[in-house]
Protein backbone atom coordinates (compact mmCIF):
# COMPACT_ATOMS: atom_id res chain seq x y z
CA UNK A 1 0.00 0.00 0.00
CA UNK A 2 1.44 3.35 -1.06
CA UNK A 3 0.89 6.26 1.30
CA UNK A 4 1.39 9.70 -0.19
CA UNK A 5 1.47 12.94 1.75
CA UNK A 6 -2.27 13.50 1.62
CA UNK A 7 -2.97 10.01 2.95
CA UNK A 8 -0.44 10.48 5.78
CA UNK A 9 -2.01 13.79 6.71
CA UNK A 10 -5.51 12.30 6.57
CA UNK A 11 -4.45 9.46 8.87
CA UNK A 12 -3.44 12.01 11.49
CA UNK A 13 -7.04 13.15 11.80
CA UNK A 14 -8.17 9.83 13.20
CA UNK A 15 -4.99 8.93 15.07
CA UNK A 16 -3.99 12.10 16.90
CA UNK A 17 -5.58 13.75 19.91
CA UNK A 18 -7.64 16.91 19.32
CA UNK A 19 -4.99 19.02 21.09
CA UNK A 20 -2.13 17.70 18.91
CA UNK A 21 -0.58 19.90 16.23
CA UNK A 22 -1.63 18.36 12.93
CA UNK A 23 0.36 18.75 9.73
CA UNK A 24 -2.75 19.91 7.88
CA UNK A 25 -2.93 22.91 10.19
CA UNK A 26 0.67 24.06 9.79
CA UNK A 27 1.17 27.78 9.41
CA UNK A 28 3.61 26.96 6.65
CA UNK A 29 7.06 28.20 5.72
CA UNK A 30 8.52 31.68 5.32
CA UNK A 31 9.33 30.88 1.68
CA UNK A 32 6.64 28.94 -0.22
CA UNK A 33 7.93 25.75 -1.83
CA UNK A 34 6.49 22.44 -3.06
CA UNK A 35 6.02 19.82 -0.37
CA UNK A 36 7.29 16.25 -0.60
CA UNK A 37 5.10 13.70 -2.36
CA UNK A 38 5.49 11.05 0.35
CA UNK A 39 6.30 13.02 3.50
CA UNK A 40 4.33 15.41 5.68
CA UNK A 41 5.82 18.89 6.22
CA UNK A 42 7.13 17.87 9.66
CA UNK A 43 8.75 14.71 8.27
CA UNK A 44 10.42 16.87 5.64
CA UNK A 45 11.69 19.22 8.37
CA UNK A 46 13.05 16.30 10.38
CA UNK A 47 15.02 15.05 7.38
CA UNK A 48 16.40 18.50 6.59
CA UNK A 49 17.66 18.85 10.17
CA UNK A 50 19.36 15.43 10.08
CA UNK A 51 21.35 16.40 7.00
CA UNK A 52 22.73 19.66 8.39
CA UNK A 53 26.38 20.24 9.17
CA UNK A 54 25.35 21.54 12.59
CA UNK A 55 23.71 18.21 13.46
CA UNK A 56 26.77 16.16 12.50
CA UNK A 57 29.01 18.37 14.61
CA UNK A 58 27.07 17.46 17.74
CA UNK A 59 29.00 14.17 17.79
CA UNK A 60 32.11 16.03 18.91
CA UNK A 61 30.54 18.52 21.31
CA UNK A 62 30.61 18.04 25.08
CA UNK A 63 27.65 16.94 27.16
CA UNK A 64 29.45 16.64 30.54
CA UNK A 65 32.63 14.79 29.62
CA UNK A 66 34.63 15.87 26.53
CA UNK A 67 34.64 13.52 23.57
CA UNK A 68 38.23 12.44 24.16
CA UNK A 69 37.50 11.34 27.76
CA UNK A 70 36.15 8.00 26.53
CA UNK A 71 34.07 6.28 23.89
CA UNK A 72 31.13 5.51 26.18
CA UNK A 73 30.25 8.93 27.55
CA UNK A 74 27.37 10.89 26.08
CA UNK A 75 28.11 13.60 23.57
CA UNK A 76 25.72 16.36 22.56
CA UNK A 77 24.63 14.09 19.68
CA UNK A 78 23.81 11.03 21.78
CA UNK A 79 22.06 13.30 24.28
CA UNK A 80 19.91 14.60 21.43
CA UNK A 81 19.02 11.07 20.32
CA UNK A 82 18.04 10.11 23.87
CA UNK A 83 15.81 13.20 24.10
CA UNK A 84 14.16 12.08 20.84
CA UNK A 85 13.47 8.63 22.31
CA UNK A 86 11.95 9.97 25.52
CA UNK A 87 9.93 12.63 23.69
CA UNK A 88 8.52 10.21 21.13
CA UNK A 89 7.53 7.77 23.87
CA UNK A 90 5.57 10.45 25.71
CA UNK A 91 4.14 11.94 22.51
CA UNK A 92 2.88 8.58 21.30
CA UNK A 93 1.15 7.83 24.60
CA UNK A 94 -0.55 11.24 24.58
CA UNK A 95 -1.66 11.07 20.95
CA UNK A 96 0.63 13.90 19.86
CA UNK A 97 2.33 14.45 16.50
CA UNK A 98 5.48 12.32 16.73
CA UNK A 99 6.98 13.76 13.56
CA UNK A 100 6.79 17.32 14.86
CA UNK A 101 8.05 16.17 18.27
CA UNK A 102 11.02 14.44 16.65
CA UNK A 103 11.91 17.44 14.48
CA UNK A 104 11.93 19.79 17.47
CA UNK A 105 13.92 17.33 19.60
CA UNK A 106 16.54 16.78 16.89
CA UNK A 107 17.11 20.52 16.53
CA UNK A 108 16.83 21.67 20.16
CA UNK A 109 20.60 21.63 20.83
CA UNK A 110 21.97 22.61 17.42
CA UNK A 111 23.05 25.99 18.80
CA UNK A 112 25.31 24.60 21.52
CA UNK A 113 28.94 25.73 21.14
CA UNK A 114 31.93 23.52 21.97
CA UNK A 115 32.55 22.56 25.60
CA UNK A 116 28.89 22.40 26.63
CA UNK A 117 27.36 25.00 28.92
CA UNK A 118 30.81 26.35 29.75
CA UNK A 119 31.24 27.35 26.12
CA UNK A 120 27.82 28.98 26.15
CA UNK A 121 28.69 30.98 29.27
CA UNK A 122 32.02 32.15 27.83
CA UNK A 123 30.52 33.27 24.51
CA UNK A 124 27.69 35.06 26.31
CA UNK A 125 30.22 37.05 28.34
CA UNK A 126 32.41 37.80 25.31
CA UNK A 127 29.39 38.97 23.29
CA UNK A 128 27.76 40.95 26.10
CA UNK A 129 28.09 44.24 24.22
CA UNK A 130 26.78 42.62 21.03
CA UNK A 131 23.58 41.09 22.39
CA UNK A 132 25.01 38.08 24.21
CA UNK A 133 24.82 34.42 23.25
CA UNK A 134 22.32 31.66 24.08
CA UNK A 135 22.07 28.24 22.49
CA UNK A 136 18.34 28.39 21.71
CA UNK A 137 18.73 31.71 19.91
CA UNK A 138 21.77 30.29 18.11
CA UNK A 139 19.81 27.23 16.99
CA UNK A 140 17.25 29.54 15.40
CA UNK A 141 20.07 31.50 13.76
CA UNK A 142 21.53 28.30 12.34
CA UNK A 143 18.22 27.08 10.96
CA UNK A 144 17.06 30.42 9.53
CA UNK A 145 20.33 32.04 8.48
CA UNK A 146 23.63 30.17 8.79
CA UNK A 147 22.86 26.88 7.04
CA UNK A 148 23.02 27.52 3.30
CA UNK A 149 21.65 24.63 1.26
CA UNK A 150 19.11 26.16 -1.10
CA UNK A 151 19.55 28.82 -3.80
CA UNK A 152 16.32 30.66 -3.05
CA UNK A 153 16.71 31.39 0.67
CA UNK A 154 19.00 31.31 3.69
CA UNK A 155 18.52 28.58 6.27
CA UNK A 156 16.36 25.47 5.95
CA UNK A 157 12.96 27.14 5.53
CA UNK A 158 11.42 24.96 8.23
CA UNK A 159 7.76 25.13 9.20
CA UNK A 160 6.58 27.68 11.71
CA UNK A 161 5.83 25.00 14.31
CA UNK A 162 9.37 23.58 14.40
CA UNK A 163 10.92 27.04 14.76
CA UNK A 164 8.31 27.92 17.36
CA UNK A 165 9.32 24.81 19.30
CA UNK A 166 12.93 25.97 19.46
CA UNK A 167 11.98 29.54 20.29
CA UNK A 168 9.86 28.44 23.24
CA UNK A 169 12.44 25.94 24.53
CA UNK A 170 12.77 26.69 28.27
CA UNK A 171 11.27 30.11 27.32
CA UNK A 172 14.74 31.59 27.89
CA UNK A 173 15.03 33.46 24.60
CA UNK A 174 11.42 33.56 23.46
CA UNK A 175 11.55 37.37 22.93
CA UNK A 176 13.90 36.89 19.97
CA UNK A 177 11.04 35.12 18.16
CA UNK A 178 8.20 37.21 19.59
CA UNK A 179 6.91 38.59 16.27
CA UNK A 180 6.22 35.08 15.02
CA UNK A 181 4.52 33.39 17.92
CA UNK A 182 2.34 33.94 20.95
CA UNK A 183 1.74 31.76 23.99
CA UNK A 184 3.09 28.52 25.39
CA UNK A 185 3.94 26.71 22.17
CA UNK A 186 2.51 23.37 21.10
CA UNK A 187 2.23 20.44 23.48
CA UNK A 188 4.78 18.68 21.26
CA UNK A 189 7.31 21.44 22.01
CA UNK A 190 6.51 21.32 25.72
CA UNK A 191 7.06 17.56 25.76
CA UNK A 192 10.49 18.04 24.18
CA UNK A 193 11.42 20.49 26.96
CA UNK A 194 10.33 17.99 29.60
CA UNK A 195 12.11 15.13 27.84
CA UNK A 196 15.33 17.13 27.72
CA UNK A 197 15.32 17.46 31.51
CA UNK A 198 14.50 13.77 32.00
CA UNK A 199 17.13 12.51 29.55
CA UNK A 200 20.05 14.57 30.79
CA UNK A 201 19.38 13.84 34.45
CA UNK A 202 19.35 10.09 33.78
CA UNK A 203 22.30 9.88 31.42
CA UNK A 204 24.47 12.34 33.35
CA UNK A 205 23.95 10.15 36.41
CA UNK A 206 24.93 7.12 34.31
CA UNK A 207 28.07 8.82 32.97
CA UNK A 208 29.00 10.11 36.41
CA UNK A 209 28.86 6.59 37.84
CA UNK A 210 30.75 5.11 34.89
CA UNK A 211 33.50 7.72 35.26
CA UNK A 212 33.95 7.04 38.98
CA UNK A 213 33.29 10.68 39.86
CA UNK A 214 30.04 9.61 41.49
CA UNK A 215 30.16 6.90 44.14
CA UNK A 216 27.25 4.42 44.15
CA UNK A 217 27.08 4.48 47.95
CA UNK A 218 26.27 8.22 47.80
CA UNK A 219 23.16 7.66 45.66
CA UNK A 220 21.20 6.90 48.80
CA UNK A 221 21.12 10.65 49.41
CA UNK A 222 18.56 10.86 46.59
CA UNK A 223 15.28 9.38 47.91
CA UNK A 224 14.06 8.25 44.48
CA UNK A 225 17.30 6.40 43.69
CA UNK A 226 17.27 4.77 47.10
CA UNK A 227 13.67 3.63 46.58
CA UNK A 228 14.33 2.31 43.06
CA UNK A 229 17.40 0.39 44.23
CA UNK A 230 15.39 -1.18 47.06
CA UNK A 231 12.58 -2.07 44.67
CA UNK A 232 15.04 -3.87 42.36
CA UNK A 233 16.98 -5.53 45.17
CA UNK A 234 20.15 -3.57 44.38
CA UNK A 235 22.78 -2.68 46.94
CA UNK A 236 24.20 0.80 46.44
CA UNK A 237 27.32 -0.31 48.31
CA UNK A 238 28.13 -3.03 45.76
CA UNK A 239 26.57 -1.73 42.55
CA UNK A 240 28.10 -3.50 39.55
CA UNK A 241 27.79 -2.55 35.89
CA UNK A 242 24.60 -4.52 35.37
CA UNK A 243 23.09 -3.04 38.51
CA UNK A 244 23.90 0.46 37.28
CA UNK A 245 22.13 -0.22 34.01
CA UNK A 246 19.07 -1.58 35.81
CA UNK A 247 18.95 1.49 38.07
CA UNK A 248 19.18 3.95 35.16
CA UNK A 249 16.53 2.04 33.22
CA UNK A 250 14.17 2.11 36.18
CA UNK A 251 14.83 5.80 36.72
CA UNK A 252 13.96 6.59 33.11
CA UNK A 253 10.88 4.42 33.29
CA UNK A 254 9.65 6.15 36.43
CA UNK A 255 10.16 9.66 35.02
CA UNK A 256 8.66 8.89 31.60
CA UNK A 257 5.60 7.25 33.16
CA UNK A 258 5.15 10.10 35.62
CA UNK A 259 5.53 12.72 32.89
CA UNK A 260 3.03 10.97 30.63
CA UNK A 261 0.37 10.50 33.28
CA UNK A 262 0.82 13.93 34.87
CA UNK A 263 0.66 15.68 31.50
CA UNK A 264 -2.44 13.74 30.50
CA UNK A 265 -4.10 14.71 33.77
CA UNK A 266 -3.27 18.41 33.26
CA UNK A 267 -4.56 18.30 29.69
CA UNK A 268 -7.81 16.64 30.75
CA UNK A 269 -8.34 19.14 33.57
CA UNK A 270 -7.61 22.09 31.26
CA UNK A 271 -10.25 21.05 28.74
CA UNK A 272 -8.11 22.10 25.75
CA UNK A 273 -9.41 20.72 22.45
CA UNK A 274 -6.94 22.15 19.93
CA UNK A 275 -3.31 23.06 19.47
CA UNK A 276 -4.29 26.74 19.55
CA UNK A 277 -5.99 26.22 22.91
CA UNK A 278 -2.74 24.71 24.21
CA UNK A 279 -0.86 27.80 23.05
CA UNK A 280 -3.36 30.13 24.70
CA UNK A 281 -3.51 28.25 27.98
CA UNK A 282 -2.17 30.39 30.86
CA UNK A 283 0.45 27.82 31.85
CA UNK A 284 2.38 24.95 30.36
CA UNK A 285 0.56 21.63 30.38
CA UNK A 286 3.50 19.23 29.99
CA UNK A 287 5.09 18.44 33.31
CA UNK A 288 5.67 15.99 36.13
CA UNK A 289 3.47 15.31 39.10
CA UNK A 290 4.37 17.19 42.32
CA UNK A 291 6.06 14.01 43.55
CA UNK A 292 7.93 13.55 40.27
CA UNK A 293 8.99 17.20 40.19
CA UNK A 294 10.35 16.91 43.74
CA UNK A 295 12.20 13.70 42.90
CA UNK A 296 13.76 15.15 39.75
CA UNK A 297 14.73 18.32 41.60
CA UNK A 298 16.51 16.29 44.27
CA UNK A 299 18.38 14.34 41.60
CA UNK A 300 19.42 17.54 39.79
CA UNK A 301 20.67 19.06 43.05
CA UNK A 302 22.72 15.93 43.71
CA UNK A 303 24.25 16.05 40.22
CA UNK A 304 25.05 19.73 40.56
CA UNK A 305 26.90 19.25 43.83
CA UNK A 306 28.61 15.93 43.18
CA UNK A 307 29.20 15.87 39.41
CA UNK A 308 28.98 19.25 37.71
CA UNK A 309 31.08 20.88 40.44
CA UNK A 310 33.55 18.01 40.76
CA UNK A 311 37.17 19.26 40.56
CA UNK A 312 37.90 17.17 37.47
CA UNK A 313 34.88 18.58 35.64
CA UNK A 314 35.75 22.13 36.74
CA UNK A 315 39.31 21.61 35.50
CA UNK A 316 38.05 20.80 32.00
CA UNK A 317 35.77 23.84 32.15
CA UNK A 318 38.69 26.10 32.97
CA UNK A 319 40.58 24.78 29.93
CA UNK A 320 37.53 25.51 27.78
CA UNK A 321 37.29 29.06 29.10
CA UNK A 322 40.91 29.75 28.22
CA UNK A 323 40.66 28.23 24.73
CA UNK A 324 37.49 30.06 23.65
CA UNK A 325 38.49 33.38 25.19
CA UNK A 326 41.89 33.40 23.52
CA UNK A 327 40.48 32.33 20.16
CA UNK A 328 37.80 35.01 20.28
CA UNK A 329 40.22 37.84 21.06
CA UNK A 330 42.77 36.62 18.52
CA UNK A 331 40.23 36.36 15.71
CA UNK A 332 38.71 39.72 16.58
CA UNK A 333 42.13 41.39 16.48
CA UNK A 334 43.51 39.51 13.47
CA UNK A 335 40.53 38.69 11.22
CA UNK A 336 42.86 38.01 8.30
CA UNK A 337 43.62 34.56 9.75
CA UNK A 338 39.96 33.56 9.57
CA UNK A 339 38.47 31.68 6.59
CA UNK A 340 37.56 34.01 3.73
CA UNK A 341 33.82 33.46 4.12
CA UNK A 342 33.98 34.44 7.80
CA UNK A 343 35.99 37.55 6.94
CA UNK A 344 33.33 38.51 4.40
CA UNK A 345 30.56 38.07 6.98
CA UNK A 346 32.48 40.17 9.50
CA UNK A 347 32.15 43.16 7.20
CA UNK A 348 28.37 42.99 7.54
CA UNK A 349 27.91 41.37 10.95
CA UNK A 350 31.03 42.28 12.92
CA UNK A 351 31.87 40.16 15.96
CA UNK A 352 28.69 38.12 15.54
CA UNK A 353 30.42 36.38 12.63
CA UNK A 354 33.35 35.48 14.90
CA UNK A 355 30.92 34.18 17.50
CA UNK A 356 29.11 32.08 14.89
CA UNK A 357 32.44 30.61 13.76
CA UNK A 358 33.45 29.68 17.31
CA UNK A 359 29.99 28.34 18.19
CA UNK A 360 30.09 26.05 15.17
CA UNK A 361 33.38 24.46 16.21
CA UNK A 362 33.58 21.03 17.76
CA UNK A 363 35.61 20.59 20.94
CA UNK A 364 38.41 18.95 18.98
CA UNK A 365 38.52 21.62 16.28
CA UNK A 366 38.64 24.42 18.86
CA UNK A 367 41.56 22.76 20.64
CA UNK A 368 43.42 22.23 17.36
CA UNK A 369 42.88 25.89 16.39
CA UNK A 370 44.21 26.97 19.79
CA UNK A 371 47.31 24.75 19.46
CA UNK A 372 48.07 26.13 16.01
CA UNK A 373 48.00 29.68 17.37
CA UNK A 374 49.73 28.90 20.68
CA UNK A 375 51.97 25.86 20.12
Amino acid sequence: MLSDRERLIALEEGRLAPYAQKARDTRGRAHPEPESRYRTPYQKDRDRILHTTAFRRLEYKTQVFPNWAGDYYRTRLTHTLEVVQVARSIARALGLNEDLTEAIALSHDLGHPPFGHTGEKVLDELMREEGGFEHNAQALRILTHLEERYPGFRGLNLTYEVLEGIATHETAYAPTFKPLYEGQGTLEAQVVDLSDAIAYAAHDLDDGLRSGLLRPEDLGEVPLLKALALEEGLSLFSLNELGRRVLIRQLLGYLITDATEATHKKVEESGVQSAEAVRRHPERLAGLSPEGEKALGELKAFLMERLYRHPRVLEERRKAEIVLTELFHTYARYPEILPKEVQARMEAEGLRAVCDYLAGMTDRYALEAYRRLYP
